[in-house]
């Protein structure tokens, strides 16, 4: 590859031999190079395409620190086999935005509160939030610095964010109140606290959070063709957990507009039933 120009000593623009632009990430990758000079590939340690070199957002790496980069980068090494995905270029710039101005925030002593949201995303994202408790405790040992644990919830919301397929942060955040709300409504009407670390809880979870993607995505179809006569049958059958539902649909209309189909009233009812039923039998 060819050095066109770094942006700091560690991130750099190059072109490969098909005359294709690429922004590199790697120690000492940008440091102390002239225009045509080669560049050792072993230095590269994550690049990504440069679809258009004066774009915003490659403009704008430039002003990411070279320590925020080298972090992203053992970050991004650590949770992707833990989260089992991998980093799109968007979502790695995104998180050496954020791991920059972290770094920033705790350079300069500012601490953000979101403790009011922080017991939601811990019992919500039980998974992203302990890899994001991991991202943080690799992030302090590097660095020396303190982090308060307002940044574990801040990472846990891009990890979510970067499995639901590019979905928006704000998105992702109002899937979490969602399901809080919903999680309460189905602890309140069973008398219960759910066991966050059960199986059937997390599969319960994973149901919502599909169910809240398509209705984002618009990718759910409109009216249900279930057999009216399986409705009532399963309406006799699980008492409790359908009137659990008619109260989760409402919440859902008034919350986001949204209403539940037959089937998905069906499939929430039996979710409702296993993850309360095995719960009280074990």
């Amino acid at each position: 590859m060819n050095f066109i120009r770094n942006f700091n000593n560690n991130a750099a623009l190059v072109s490969d031999k098909e005359g294709v632009e690429w922004v590199v990430v790697g120690k000492g990758v940008g440091f102390g190079r002239k225009t045509g000079e080669m560049v050792d590939d072993s230095l590269v340690e994550h690049k990504f395409v440069a679809a258009d070199k004066n774009s915003p957002e490659i403009e704008e790496f430039k002003d990411i620190k070279p320590q925020a980069l080298q972090l992203t980068t053992e970050v991004v090494k650590l949770i992707e086999p833990l989260l089992k995905l991998t980093y799109n270029d968007y979502q790695y710039f995104t998180l050496a935005d954020h791991i920059d101005f972290a770094l920033k925030r705790a350079r300069d002593g500012i601490e953000i509160d979101n403790g009011t949201v922080r017991w939601e995303v811990r019992k919500l994202f039980t998974c992203e939030f302990k890899v994001a408790q991991k991202a943080v405790e690799l992030i302090k040992k590097k660095t020396g610095m303190t982090f308060s644990d307002s940044e574990v919830v801040f990472l846990t919301y891009h990890f979510v964010n970067a499995e639901s397929d590019g979905s928006k942060l704000q998105e992702t955040i109002k899937i979490s109140r969602l399901i809080a709300g919903i999680v309460e409504i189905v602890q309140y009407q069973y008398h219960i606290t759910l066991d966050t670390e059960s199986f059937n809880y997390n599969r319960f979870i994973t149901h919502l959070r599909a169910m809240m993607v398509q209705q984002l995505s618009k990718s759910q179809s409109g009216g249900s063709e279930l057999d009216p006569s399986l409705l009532e049958l399963m309406r006799v059958k699980y008492p409790l957990a359908f009137s659990t539902v008619e109260r989760i649909d409402a919440f859902m209309q008034e919350k986001a507009g949204w209403k539940l189909e037959s089937d998905g009233k069906v499939y929430m009812a039996l979710h409702i039933w296993r993850v309360t039923h095995r719960q009280k039998i074990e």
